[in-house]
């Protein structure tokens, strides 16, 4: 089911381990890696080869497609990584928040805790 609201969003702790969140956190795993940089370069280096070489147009629409899906892949694992991140920014946020304002009222307790388990939340993601 496709869903126009925020990754965060989409159904809470039940949902953090779905489909498309354990496949973004592999191929960010695998895109931050010595073998993909390695994979981009000889895709580069093989696009510049078929240029200078004059392979044909063929050739260098089939690279150029290829530089273009993975540009196109990357960009979208990048919005998502960056949504995540900025959604566990702002849940610090307003634990810390809730935590001054707690200060002053008899909910101080409940208040830290809250920010303990938003921290360690964050820690083990």
């Amino acid at each position: 089911m496709s869903s126009l609201e925020h990754p965060s969003e989409r159904g809470g702790a039940e949902r953090a381990g779905g489909v498309f969140e354990r496949f973004s956190e592999a191929a960010s795993n695998l895109t931050s890696s010595p073998l993909f940089y390695g994979f981009c370069v000889a895709l580069v280096g093989a696009f510049i080869a078929a240029h200078v070489a004059r392979l044909g147009v063929e050739w260098e629409l089939a690279l150029g497609g290829g530089l273009s899906a993975v540009t196109l892949l990357l960009l979208a694992l990048l919005t998502n990584s960056e949504g995540q991140a900025e959604h566990a920014v702002q849940a610090k946020l307003d634990a810390i928040a809730r935590v001054l304002v707690a200060q002053n009222e008899a909910d101080r307790r409940r208040a830290e805790n809250e920010l303990a388990a938003t921290i360690r939340s964050e820690q083990e993601a």
